[in-house]
């Protein structure tokens, strides 16, 4: 983790929480550092479920740099890991943070001129 060492003692809930805000407040790359933490808290027996939330943030901050095939890979990573927690974890829509992903970086990789950030996927809670 950059910037900070890891604090086993601060729950993963906690980390998720304010990763899924900063994730829908449009900040990837300070809401990656979140969800970092729960890939290496020894009691997140699901860490392949935050691997996924890291690639999501970290994909839509390569698409801010304009690295679209660095988004690219980074979507599809994010997919594999994530796919095992369909359609819920934790609280979060997993199949809905899928769906916005896939139509958002298709758009954008369709548009790269014109990305229109106001339509960010977001994290949700489970439907």
């Amino acid at each position: 983790m950059s910037g900070e060492e890891f604090d086993p003692e601060r729950p993963v809930a906690d980390a998720l929480a304010e990763g899924v805000r900063l994730f829908n407040g449009k900040c990837f790359e300070e809401s990656h550092e979140e969800f970092e933490h729960g890939w290496l808290a020894s009691e997140a027996g699901d860490s392949d479920f935050f691997k996924g939330l890291v690639q999501a943030a970290i994909c839509l901050h390569k698409l801010e740099q304009g690295q679209l095939e660095g988004a690219g890979k980074l979507h599809s990573g994010m997919r594999r890991y994530l796919a095992a927690y369909l359609p819920t974890h934790r609280g979060m829509d997993v199949g809905g943070l899928l769906e916005g992903m896939r139509s958002f970086i298709e758009a954008a990789t369709a548009h790269p001129e014109a990305i229109d950030w106001s339509g960010a996927p977001n994290m949700h809670p489970q439907k």
